[in-house]
């Protein structure tokens, strides 16, 4: 047992300062509770637990330094739990194989844009208000990323940071503070369902919450210090991290 705690800790506090500056922190602790020998069904629980407490800190961080707009921030919640659900449904249909060819195309042209384009993530002001063709543009991607997370999951923090920056045209400050309103309600919502089935383990969901605690709020603070600067060499490393991990689920 204290191998778990010794192995699953460290890399859910590595995780927490990833997911606080450029999302994909699942891609590191999910993998750490399964290297630890947990059941997968609970390694996904039980990383809901610990998830869920680190963001809810750096989600705190961001709104405290005034990243998050609470009506896009609500409105956009809503659209992202509601495609969720459409895409747990769709993942009934379309064999998981297929998505994993998508992203086979996805990944790797998404961080050759970011390679190739010096002004992607670029960190301007936080405007005073949110014009109506951003704020539906804003929902039209956490509905379809939404729908990902619900169908898939892995890189959702990831792929809204870049989209709403890069598609619905955000200043990265409260394109950053509404992905982490995003991941903490759907964090929170899958983790009810876990906890009413029983599939939490709790010593070590949250032991390893407050290592997610502690990475979630350095990472936020070191957002806040560097910005668009070290987001975007975060963010093509947990691209190509996930891209390995999508032809590894293929080829195994």
């Amino acid at each position: 047992m204290l191998t778990e705690f010794l192995v699953v800790c460290p890399l859910v506090f590595l995780a927490g300062f990833v997911d606080a500056i450029g999302g994909g922190g699942g891609l590191i602790s999910l993998p750490a509770y399964l290297m630890a020998g947990i059941p997968a069904h609970f390694a996904v629980g039980t990383n809901k637990l610990s998830s869920a407490m680190g963001t809810t800190i750096s989600t705190l961080e961001f709104a405290r330094s005034g990243y998050i707009r609470l009506k896009l921030a609500a409105f956009s919640v809503f659209a992202a739990i509601f495609g969720s659900s459409l895409g747990a449904r769709l993942a009934l249909h379309i064999a998981n194989h297929v998505f994993h060819l998508i992203l086979l195309i996805i990944l790797p042209a998404t961080a050759l844009y970011l390679l190739l384009n010096r002004h992607a993530l670029k960190s301007p002001l936080v405007e005073k208000s949110v014009s109506s063709s951003q704020f539906i543009m804003t929902l039209a991607i956490s509905l379809s990323l939404g729908a990902y997370d619900g169908f898939y999951g892995p890189g959702t923090g990831t792929f809204l940071l870049i989209t709403l920056t890069g598609i619905a045209h955000l200043p990265i400050n409260l394109a950053a503070g509404n992905t982490k309103m995003i991941n903490l309600a759907t964090n929170v919502t899958a983790l009810v369902v876990f906890l009413m089935n029983s599939k939490v383990l709790m010593l070590l969901g949250l032991v390893a919450g407050l290592f997610s605690i502690v990475g979630n709020f350095l990472g936020a603070l070191y957002y806040k210090r560097f910005g668009s600067r070290i987001a975007r060499p975060i963010i093509i490393i947990v691209l190509l991290i996930f891209l390995a991990k999508t032809i590894w689920d293929l080829v195994g």
